[in-house]
């Protein structure tokens, strides 16, 4: 058996950096050798992973790719700190602004990187039938609507802009609307109406484990690839990444 990949995790102390934390554990392909949250850590250690503040960010150790869930405000310094290890970079912190945007772009010259709004199959699923149904449906009003937990900032969501964008492809110009309610992980709504009829087309996320799960699968086939973007659905399937 081949080395464990060496995983980075950059937002540590949220849920969904939790739920990475928890889940790596179980997953033989990964070894996580550092958690990183916002503020420093009240311990060192803990469960077998040194964890570092923010501030002590380049004094992390060596690592094959970071798996980030956290906040605009630290993803320039992680993206820097990727490009200067040559360590890929797996990121579905949303809110991002168009210069980060373009910093990823730029950044994906030297490292492989994937960012995405969502790591779930079924919303990769879900795009694709929004495309094919705004193609088909020229005309027609397209709403996306979106539910999360309280604590979630940015709105809409990564993962409504994202299908929002399928469907602007398509020509359709899609609107939004947001809710933010007691502890719901993510359920997204795209409705398609017209005079006397109406499709709709929904996915609900029951809990968070099923993106954590999806970013450590694409965060263990990504590492040693060759340097470029990468989109969710080339790294959905079973087998060992190719060295890049």
């Amino acid at each position: 058996m081949s080395a464990p990949v060496r995983v980075l995790v950059h937002g540590a102390s949220g849920r969904m950096g939790q739920a990475l934390l928890r889940l790596a554990g179980q997953d033989e392909r990964l070894a996580v050798v550092a958690a990183v949250s916002g503020s420093a850590p009240r311990q060192r250690v803990i469960d077998g992973v040194p964890y570092f503040g923010a501030s002590e960010l380049g004094g992390v150790p060596a690592f094959d790719v970071a798996i980030d869930f956290s906040l605009p405000a630290g993803f320039d310094a992680l993206l820097a700190l990727c490009a200067r290890r040559r360590a890929a970079l797996v990121s579905g912190t949303t809110g991002l602004s168009d210069a980060q945007r373009a910093a990823l772009e730029a950044a994906s010259a030297q490292v492989p990187v994937l960012w995405a709004s969502n790591f779930s199959l079924g919303v990769a699923v879900l795009q694709d039938l929004v495309a094919r149904a705004a193609a088909m449906l020229p005309g027609w009003d397209c709403d996306i609507v979106e539910a999360h937990h309280t604590r979630k900032l940015d709105a809409p969501s990564g993962t409504a802009l994202t299908l929002g964008e399928a469907a602007q492809g398509q020509g359709t110009h899609p609107r939004y609307a947001s809710i933010r309610a007691g502890d719901i992980v993510g359920e997204h709504l795209v409705q398609f109406a017209t005079c006397g009829e109406r499709i709709e087309l929904v996915h609900r996320a029951g809990n968070r484990d099923i993106f954590a799960a999806g970013a450590l699968h694409v965060a263990a086939r990504l590492a040693g690839r060759a340097p470029r973007r990468y989109g969710i659905a080339e790294l959905l399937g079973a087998g060992d990444a190719p060295a890049g």
